[in-house]
This record gives C-alpha cells, sequence and structure tokens, in this order.
C-alpha cells in the first residue's frame, strides 16, 4: 500500500528543510523560518518532527510484510538501517575530513537522531502486541521523560543546567557537541533523542489507524479529531512543561505530532480521496529521494564554503556569501535575496531529483 498523499507530505518537508536550512544570510531571515529563540514552536520548528513522524507512518506501510510482529528479521532490518543512517549523518559532520580534527567532531546531528529515534521506535512498535500497549509505552517515556529533567537540575528547562546539556557533556564531551548557542548544548543531544521516539510512534500508530479504517474519508476524520486533541493537550502540558524543540520537550511531541496528523488527513482527503494530484508532483519527485537530497544539500552547502572568491568589493568571499552578496542581496535586497536564494537552491535540487525521478533512480537506506 503506497499513498500518495505520504510521498507528498515527505516532500514539502523536505523542502521546507532545504528552506529554512540555506538562506542567503543567518543575518537576514524572515521569523517564520527561524527556529524559535527556546521556549516555543515557530514553523520551522515543525520540520523535523514532521520528519520523524513520516517515518512512524512509513514505517507502518514498510513492515506490513512482517505482519508487525517482532522478529530477527525485522530486527535485523531495524538494527542496520539506523546504523546506517545514524554513520551517513555522522560522516556529513566530518566532511570534507581532510581538515577536521575527529577529536572535535561533533557525534549527534539530525540524520542521528533520525537513525536513533526509526531504531528504537519501530523496535518498540513491533514489540508491543497491540495499539493499547504502545500508546501506554509511549506516554510512559514521555512522562519518564518529564520525570527526568524535573528530577536533574534546579532549573530544568534552561540551556545552561537541563540534564539534557549534563548527559552530553559526560557521555560525549565538550569537543564534541554544538556550540551553536555560545555553548556546548546539542539540539540533537542524547537524552533529548528519547521523546523523540514518541514522534515515530505517534506516526506509527496513525499508519495503523489509516490502514484498519474502513476508508479513507473515516481515516481523515478520526485524524482531525485525534490531531486536534493531541495538539490542544501538548499546548496546555507545555503551560508546565514548554514546548521547547532544541529539550525536544513532551509537550512539544504531542503539540507538533497533533499538527502532523492533522496537515497528513488534509492531504489524504485532497490527494487520495478527491484525487486532485496534479498540483502535488513536485513534492512527490522531492519525496522520491529524501534522504538522498537532505545529504546533498548539506554536503552542497559545506563544499561552497571551501571555494574562495573575490567580491566586488574587494573582499574574498567564499562562495556561499558571494553568490548571495554579489547576485542575490543586489537583485531582490538582504531580506528577500536570502529568501530567493534558499528558493534558488530548492530549485536546482529538485531539477536534480527530477532527472533522478524520470529515470526511476530511488536511493534507499
Amino acid at each position: 500500500m503506497r499513498l500518495k498523499s505520504l510521498d507528498v507530505f515527505r516532500g514539502m518537508t523536505i523542502a521546507g528543510m532545504i528552506l529554512v536550512n540555506t538562506p542567503g544570510s543567518w543575518s537576514h531571515v524572515y521569523s517564520p523560518l527561524l527556529h524559535a529563540d527556546w521556549h516555543g514552536c515557530s514553523p520551522t520548528d515543525l520540520v523535523f518532527p514532521f520528519f520523524l513522524f513520516i517515518v512512524g507512518v512509513s514505517s507502518w506501510f514498510s513492515f506490513s510484510k512482517f505482519d508487525h510482529q517482532f522478529s530477527k528479521a525485522a530486527a535485523s532490518k531495524i538494527l542496520k538501517r539506523a546504523a546506517i543512517i545514524f554513520f551517513i549523518g555522522l560522516l556529513l559532520n566530518w566532511f570534507p575530513f581532510y581538515h577536521k580534527n575527529i577529536a572535535e567532531l561533533r557525534i549527534m546531528g539530525v540524520l542521528q537522531r533520525i537513525g536513533i529515534a526509526y531504531g528504537f521506535g519501530v523496535l518498540a512498535c513491533l514489540y508491543f502486541k497491540n495499539a493499547k500497549q504502545l500508546i501506554g509505552f509511549g506516554i510512559f517515556v514521555l512522562l519518564a521523560y518529564w520525570a527526568m529533567l524535573w528530577l536533574g537540575s534546579a532549573d530544568p528547562y534552561s540551556l545552561e543546567h537541563s540534564l539534557v546539556r549534563k548527559i552530553d557533556l559526560f557521555i560525549l564531551g565538550d569537543s564534541h557537541v554544538w556550540h551553536g548557542k555560545g555553548i556546548a548544548f546539542d539540539p540533537e543531544g542524547l537524552l533529548s533523542t528519547l521523546p523523540a521516539i514518541g514522534t515515530v510512534i505517534i506516526g506509527y500508530l496513525v499508519g495503523g489507524l489509516i490502514q484498519s479504517a474502513e476508508n479513507y474519508k473515516i481515516a481523515v476524520q478520526k485524524m482531525i479529531i485525534a490531531g486536534f486533541a493531541l495538539t490542544a493537550i501538548g499546548w496546555i502540558w507545555g503551560l508546565v512543561f514548554p514546548i521547547n524543540k532544541s529539550l525536544w520537550t513532551s509537550s512539544y511531541v504531542l503539540y507538533t505530532g497533533g499538527i502532523a496528523m492533522i496537515l497528513l488527513a488534509i492531504f489524504l482527503w485532497i490527494i487520495d480521496v478527491k484525487k486532485k494530484q496534479k498540483w502535488a508532483f513536485p513534492f512527490v519527485v522531492f519525496g522520491s529521494n529524501s534522504i538522498f537530497v537532505f545529504v546533498l544539500s548539506g554536503l552542497w552547502v559545506k563544499i561552497y564554503f571551501r571555494i574562495k572568491r573575490m567580491g566586488s568589493d574587494g573582499e574574498i568571499k567564499n562562495a556561499y556569501h558571494y553568490i548571495y552578496s554579489e547576485w542575490f542581496e543586489p537583485a531582490f535586497g538582504a531580506m528577500n535575496g536570502s529568501l530567493f536564494f534558499a528558493i534558488a537552491h530548492i530549485t536546482v535540487f529538485w531539477l536534480i531529483l527530477l532527472w533522478m525521478y524520470k529515470r526511476k533512480i530511488f536511493i534507499k537506506v
């Protein structure tokens, strides 16, 4: 069984990921395209959990051939794929290899979190015998994470003093952790990957809901109701356990999982029920090689920064800054130039993926 709406949702999510990761200048970005500084949830903060949610939904259909039962063969497939995804993320952090000291290599990252959350999340989905047990396990994980943060620090939800940071520093060490906020703190850290498993579980349960419903119309109705309920519960929980992407708080899991469920229901209605599909083709193309294009976009940017060229002002610039400051900023202004720079990259990657799509080249991990 293959849902066109799921392919479209995946493609939109990947396009959104490139859009928010590749502005012409980080000093000139419209606020919806930035992560919330700490607590809160901007549109950009929805992108990553949406992808993990999609991983969960896709896993339901992928493991239908195992009859959704835990087995050595299924576990082997899951762990192998999780390890490959993690290793690709690690290599992406290390690239281009020759100038990076492995003693200062960042261990965690987006793909690393996807690998771990997918591995443990889908193993749990196959291990528990029914939806009630799986929901119970998911609730336990989210409550346990809340308790660990609360008991692990006198200032549990802060950047400096959270247990999330303490665990990463203790296990990984300062030199292997992201420093983008001015101190050692990894938004894709070890402990905060635990609740991300809950995001995968929500997606897996939604996959089961879609397949078990009498028809897609009933599935859409159930998803809309459950999605609004989950979003509301996450928002209310966020009053005491703040919605926070960097900590991947349990309230954030429910809030973003509910929104993802609502959006997938809308796409399911438009694309698979009403059969209005022509508009969605560009996103189908993006979703056809999602991990590949994510890695390609990361490598592309890293290569940009290794190429130097003199600008019209006599300043030596890397290719990334050169293209923005010499082409896009003069033509569109600082803010719009930064936005169109990102859109131009989305277009280039789409053309590459279109070429692959037409030749049926699909790189699966």
